[in-house]
């Protein structure tokens, strides 16, 4: 894996390793995908302001975010399927993120259930919870989830209504993948996948196997799965939730000001700013532009704001830092890695990250990433 130098390069191999159908799972937004483009030219346009002449040794990129030391503030993003782009790659991630000491969120929609990874992993992960119509399932989910030992729950709030990956809709995505001519000839050309996927009992969506019935086929699953999410959600089954749950609590999907003083009025613990990776609403604004309107209006000056969309490489990191993040949350950076080689590339997408991060914090006359701020951009 030390060839790879950069996260692009760990995402061309991973494009040559991991099927059509799931890659482009992992690469798509909604639609034109102007928000999924916008997200990262957004962050490239955000430029450093270089010092020089200062004491950089002893170096530490280590934070404290809800009263927990993580090794870097980066986090890897829940992420639906990551058991597709390598078998059993919740595990493989978590695993990698907990040799950084950095968090790793497991998706509602997993291949590898709450307890599978419970059992393969010696650190506390946080679980991400979709509200779903029924309320005694999303309730047990949070119960599965305490009862395995996490304390974290980041409950995602922006999947109301499912946007549209036109990508998705053309690979006629299923998990597991339908056998069709194309699917095979695709399988064909990726035999260490399909091999991997072969030997490992976890194909299909771990937590939610208990609750699937009078489900015959592919099709009627994924139907299925769409109709559950709740579009009825309110504030007022966002503070129940926060009643329910006896943990930290961080809400996820928070674009605007007026969400996110409603969501810290709820109690929340943490808000992450996130436009979904530009999977949900296209057109809208940059996941970084609504940082830092909110940054600058969010009266509650004291609640941790954690980033996710577009970030691609270390100096994204610090750029989010500067703008008020405490943590910069990462999904296709770490999936590129583990659909290029498994847990050892997860391990190298991170290793790029750090080191990027570090040296960049260096040549901006920092040595400690909690000094950082908006002094390290060039102002317009």
């Amino acid at each position: 894996m030390k060839r790879f130098l950069s996260i692009e390069e760990l995402r061309e191999k991973a494009q040559s390793s991991v099927p059509k159908m799931f890659f482009d799972y992992c690469e798509s937004g909604s639609w034109d995908e102007e928000s999924l483009n916008k997200n990262i030219s957004d962050l490239k346009n955000i430029q450093f302001k270089p010092r020089v002449v200062r004491n950089l040794s002893n170096r530490k990129i280590k934070i404290n975010l809800l009263g927990e030391e993580f090794g870097m503030p980066i986090g890897l993003s829940p992420c639906g399927l990551t058991g597709m782009q390598h078998a059993d790659g919740e595990i493989h991630a978590a695993k990698a993120a907990e040799k950084f000491q950095i968090p790793f969120t497991l998706s509602t929609m997993s291949i590898v259930s709450i307890e599978e990874l419970a059992k393969n992993v010696s650190r506390e992960f946080w679980f991400q919870l979709y509200v779903m119509k029924d309320r005694k399932l999303t309730n047990d989910l949070m119960a599965r989830a305490k009862a395995v030992g996490c304390k974290t729950l980041v409950l995602t709030v922006d999947l109301q209504v499912l946007g549209i990956r036109y990508k998705d809709v053309k690979n006629g995505l299923s998990t597991p993948p339908k056998l069709t001519i194309k699917t095979l000839l695709d399988l064909a050309l990726k035999p260490k996948w399909a091999f991997q996927i072969a030997k490992t009992k976890n194909k299909t969506f771990g937590n939610l196997k208990p609750y699937i019935t009078n489900v015959s086929n592919l099709n009627s699953l994924s139907s299925w799965i769409n109709e559950q999410f709740d579009e009825s959600l309110s504030w007022d089954d966002i503070k129940k939730f926060r009643d329910l749950w006896p943990g930290k609590l961080i809400i996820k999907g928070i674009m605007a000001p007026e969400d996110a003083e409603q969501a810290t009025s709820m109690g929340a613990d943490a808000l992450i700013i996130s436009n979904h990776g530009g999977r949900q609403l296209d057109g809208c604004a940059s996941s970084v532009s609504a940082l830092m309107e909110i940054r600058n209006n969010l009266s509650n000056r004291q609640i941790s704001l954690l980033f996710d969309g577009g970030i691609r490489n270390g100096k994204d990191v610090l750029r989010v830092r500067a703008l008020g993040a405490t943590m910069g949350m990462i999904g296709r950076p770490y999936l590129y890695g583990l659909g290029a080689g498994g847990e050892s590339g997860v391990i190298r997408a991170l290793e790029i990250l750090q080191e990027q991060l570090d040296r960049t914090m260096a040549l901006c006359g920092h040595r400690d990433i909690n000094s950082v701020d908006r002094s390290i951009l060039k102002s317009n």
